[in-house]
């Protein structure tokens, strides 16, 4: 059985409000008492969320608060596991950067960015996202091989990881292909061997294109999230929707 509910990707055609469930349907205040309830009966449920994104997509990074604040909302009914796998938007993008207004009005149409940036604006804003868009976007594929890098140190690691680019790339206007930003953001979460492992172009490669093909090959536009292995949602849903698919997957014996 699969939940598939969308929104699109960054693409201005696209830009579709996100599908919520009812208010009816989830709330909070009685998902605390469900969860109170639960608790003392029963063990907590696993949700393994695997999330396909790039580290320079808005709409990932907003997903992931949406995300955040659903899981933090639910963390008396269900234990966590977040798993982040590579999406290359432009894989061709230079690897010494590119203005990003340059770079979206080459892609999007001048007529298109100024919207863009609008629209994207207030979706951060309403997950506490002070969004700015300046500085340089480019290849992504080193910030990629960092966060197959810092799975090996612990899941936890890598999320802190991801977030601290989002942040330095959405906010701090840093370029995440420049080297030193990343070995900062490293460091900044704890993650060790970050210098060595960037040094040799190959290493990150295979997992990579491992995950590419297991997780992408299928997607056609990010976030994209698999839950418990079974339920897909695309797009940066609404805390909600995340809130029902928790709730099913964890009524589902099949899923995992």
């Amino acid at each position: 059985m699969i939940l598939l509910l969308r929104t699109g990707p960054w693409i201005p055609k696209q830009l579709v409000d996100p599908i919520t469930l009812p208010s009816s349907i989830f709330n909070y205040k009685k998902l605390n008492i469900m969860a109170q309830s639960l608790s003392m009966q029963s063990e907590k449920k696993l949700i393994t969320v695997d999330i396909t994104s790039d580290t320079v997509c808005p709409w990932c990074f907003i997903g992931k608060r949406h995300l955040n604040k659903a899981m933090d909302a639910s963390k008396d009914l269900y234990n966590f596991r977040v798993r982040w796998h590579p999406f290359l938007l432009n894989p061709s993008a230079p690897k010494e950067g590119i203005e990003k207004t340059v770079y979206w009005k080459q892609k999007f149409g001048d007529e298109n960015v100024e919207p863009i940036i609008s629209r994207v604006s207030k979706a951060c804003q309403v997950v506490g996202i002070d969004f700015k868009s300046g500085g340089l976007t480019g290849n992504t594929l080193d910030s990629h091989r960092l966060i197959a890098f810092a799975s090996q140190q612990g899941l936890e690691k890598q999320n802190a990881l991801v977030e601290e680019l989002f942040l330095n790339y959405f906010t701090q206007q840093k370029y995440i292909g420049d080297r030193k930003v990343l070995l900062e953001a490293a460091e900044k979460v704890g993650i060790t061997g970050a210098k060595e492992w960037l040094d040799d172009p190959n290493n990150g490669l295979k997992e990579i294109n491992e995950e590419l093909q297991t997780y992408a090959r299928s997607v056609t536009g990010v976030p994209h999230f698999l839950i418990n292995g079974q339920y897909k949602l695309h797009g940066a849903q609404q805390s909600e929707t995340f809130l029902k698919a928790f709730q099913v997957a964890a009524t589902d014996d099949k899923a995992n």
